[in-house]
């Protein structure tokens, strides 16, 4: 029985300190991340962000926009119960206002996982395709902020800009 005890505890102490490790390592991505994103937003001129490879799909600006409207809208409606103090609907943004949104943006999501505790990562929240745990909404977030990025690397190429060096860890 003593065996059995130490076993369980054993157990429970172990996936505490995963989970703990989970969000260590997340937020040493999301910041790595975070920081591509934001770097490869400041290396392409002003002056080609309506740039959009074909009619049919975002522009860079809005590519943007929609990364810091997404990673809000998750860490807002999800993860947190703060919200957002900046202005992410307004279409005619400069580069310098998305630069400074994307960073605040970038932030308000690092500081909602931040105050997430280890245990909440297992709760389950109501999500339009079907209930997730936060766990899923954090792998969603950065996954999101990918796919996009991915999608402006190819803008910035097709500009002849070269983007930031990749990291991904």
């Amino acid at each position: 029985m003593r065996l059995l005890i130490t076993l369980v505890l054993a157990g429970i102490l172990q996936a505490a300190t995963a989970q703990e490790a989970f969000l260590k390592e997340y937020l040493i991505k999301w910041q790595n991340g975070a920081d591509y994103t934001i770097e490869l937003a400041e290396a392409m001129p002003e002056d080609k962000y309506d740039y959009k490879p074909s009619s049919d799909v975002r522009s860079f600006r809005e590519q943007v926009v929609h990364i810091m409207n997404n990673m809000v809208w998750l860490s807002s409606t999800y993860l947190s119960t703060t919200s957002f103090k900046g202005d992410l609907k307004h279409k005619e943004l400069s580069k310098e206002e998305i630069l400074m949104l994307l960073r605040q943006a970038t932030i308000f999501a690092k500081n909602a996982v931040k105050n997430l505790d280890e245990e909440e990562l297992d709760d389950k929240v109501d999500f339009f395709a079907g209930p997730m745990t936060k766990r899923q909404i954090l792998m969603l977030m950065n996954d999101h902020m990918t796919h996009h990025r991915g999608q402006i690397i190819v803008y910035a190429r097709m500009n002849d800009i070269k983007p930031p060096r990749y990291r991904g860890w």
